[in-house]
């Protein structure tokens, strides 16, 4: 439904901006502090990168293309902008709402 599809679009946008906004001032040494406190733990910039990666993946299931690795920059402080550009991408693709969805749940869920 057209409804659905832009309830979830919202709702993936929404997620998004909060996400951003939560670590869009964060230094280098912030990015590349571990999760957590046990020993081993990934890097909230790792995360990031999991986390627009896995974004990547569904615009390019939604386009019907293969994935492609999303580059892993020098600088961290990029890592908001190319959540920005894969939330983009994937809203773009036109996904059925379920994957909109799906999209936003790992979003907001994201911990770093």
């Amino acid at each position: 439904m057209e409804s659905e599809s832009t309830a979830a679009a919202a709702r993936l946008s929404v997620a998004a901006d909060r996400l951003v906004n939560r670590v869009g001032h964060w230094t280098p040494a912030r990015w590349a502090a571990p999760v957590g406190l046990v020993e081993g733990a990934p890097i909230r910039a790792d995360i990031m990168h999991g986390l627009v990666q896995a974004l990547a993946d569904r615009a390019a299931d939604a386009e019907h293309r293969p994935p492609r690795p999303v580059p892993r920059l020098d600088n961290d402080l990029a890592l908001p902008d190319q959540l920005r550009v894969m939330v983009a991408d994937l809203l773009l693709a036109a996904p059925p709402a379920s994957v909109l969805d799906q999209a936003a749940a790992a979003v907001e869920s994201t911990t770093l």
